[in-house]
């Protein structure tokens, strides 16, 4: 777990009014299964497959898979530069993603991404912790960090969870 007090404050706000806003076919699924802000940062550690939804120039939604680190309360991933949903991202930053285990658990996210590191351009802020992370898990060596691959925050505009038994999912 890598947030802050602040940071779970504000994921947990996230999913109160994202699930308070949801339909009320949603909210029969998930009222009574889901889980804190806490408790979810526990879970969500290390990297954990995402279905990534972007948009084409035509409007066509895509899906593909993405390795995805939820850190600091927010979504990373990324891919290489010369892939078809960083150019959908490029071009149109809204996103949707899903990670799921089984029928044990469901994160669902709609936001806006964020740019970690342009190929022309600052690289945002808090990026070198980041690549420090993620040079530690896939090796420094892994890639060309600053030609071949690009990274993504995702900051979402809504966030729900569906987990029915949180001690199925709880490190021990």
């Amino acid at each position: 777990m890598r947030e802050t007090a602040e940071e779970l404050d504000e994921l947990q706000a996230l999913l109160d009014r994202s699930l308070a806003g949801s339909t009320a076919h949603l909210r029969s699924i998930v009222v009574g299964r889901t889980i804190t802000a806490a408790q979810l940062t526990q879970i969500l550690t290390g990297m954990c497959t995402l279905a990534l939804s972007t948009v084409t120039a035509t409007g066509e939604p895509r899906i593909s898979g993405a390795d995805g680190h939820f850190l600091h309360g927010r979504w990373h991933f990324g891919t290489a530069r010369t892939a078809a949903k960083a150019r959908h991202l490029a071009a149109r930053p809204a996103a949707s993603v899903a990670h799921m285990r089984g029928e044990d658990l469901g994160v669902f996210t709609h936001g806006t991404v964020e740019i970690l590191n342009p190929a022309d351009g600052e690289p945002a802020a808090d990026w070198p912790e980041l690549l420090a992370y993620f040079q530690d898990f896939y090796g420094a060596d892994a890639f060309d960090w600053d030609e071949e691959v690009v990274y993504y925050r995702l900051h979402p505009h809504w966030m729900t969870v569906f987990a029915p038994d949180v001690a199925k999912l709880l490190p021990a």
